[in-house]
């Protein structure tokens, strides 16, 4: 019953991206007013900022006229002050709530079993992007390094870090070290996605470059790979990303990939 209650008031915005109206929910959580009710969101907000999450992110102010009907059509009335709430946002105003009340600790349940099924679905998807993503770089790498053989490159390593420091600004040594990577551990298989696509990119236009410009030679095919290194690192600050060294690193890869069989083994058994 309290699941459909809180789905009742569930809104979905042009992006398919879920949100609840707290004004819909202050009337669920039997509160009296939405200005006693007001607290209750501005303590959520403190945990919210504590647990270093962006406040505007799951909490956004909005307003709206307040609808009223007459006999013949629907008037506009005063501007009404509202907020919009995450998933997140809902749980930690339950968590502040008056747990005496049968419906908040209804709240609390459901909000932390939908926050988490929603961490496993972000999960699932960064899991089978960054397989993806990794294989595909696995087999452009191969071919930059047929390319690169034809052009007499002689030192591969070297024609790498070339790549690397015109992406990251730091050799592939020092991109380990900076993430806190151990010695052994490959970086490719320590970052996620979006940092893998990166790469991608950046081998593959390295590859068409030395191609399209008949580039010859160790020198030319290492400046050529760092000058594509450097164009795409640019093309991220150009639409405000994070730089590849400031990003996360990620557990190893092998362990999304013992998650996609498992999650695979136990969709064939349902």
């Amino acid at each position: 019953m309290a699941m459909q209650l809180f789905e009742s008031i569930k809104h979905l915005n042009e992006f398919k991206q879920e949100y609840w109206k707290a004004r819909e929910l202050y009337k669920i959580l039997e509160y009296s007013e939405y200005n006693k009710f007001i607290p209750t969101i501005n303590k959520a907000k403190i945990a919210c900022k504590n647990s270093g999450q962006d406040v505007n992110l799951h909490f956004a102010d909005i307003s709206e006229h307040q609808k009223s009907k007459n006999q013949y059509w629907d008037t506009q009335g005063q501007l009404l002050a509202d907020m919009l709430l995450s998933r997140y946002a809902c749980y930690l105003i339950a968590m502040e709530a008056d747990s005496r009340k049968e419906i908040v600790s209804q709240a609390k349940t459901y909000f932390a079993i939908q926050s988490r099924k929603q961490e496993i679905s972000e999960q699932n998807l960064e899991d089978t992007k960054r397989v993806a993503i990794r294989e595909q770089l696995t087999e452009h790498n191969k071919d930059l390094a047929r390319t690169a053989k034809k052009a007499d490159v002689r030192n591969y390593g070297e024609f790498t870090d070339y790549g690397y420091m015109g992406l990251y600004g730091m050799r592939n040594n020092d991109i380990v070290k900076h993430k806190w990577l151990e010695e052994s551990e490959k970086l490719l298989d320590n970052i996620n996605s979006e940092e893998l696509a990166a790469n991608l990119f950046r081998a593959t236009q390295a590859e068409a470059k030395i191609k399209r410009e008949h580039i010859r030679w160790q020198d030319n095919a290492s400046k050529a790979h760092m000058e594509i290194g450097n164009e795409v690192r640019e093309m991220i600050k150009k639409i405000g990303g994070t730089m590849p060294e400031d990003l996360p690193k990620s557990e190893n890869i092998k362990e999304a990939k013992k998650r996609i069989k498992q999650n695979k083994s136990l969709g064939n058994k349902k």
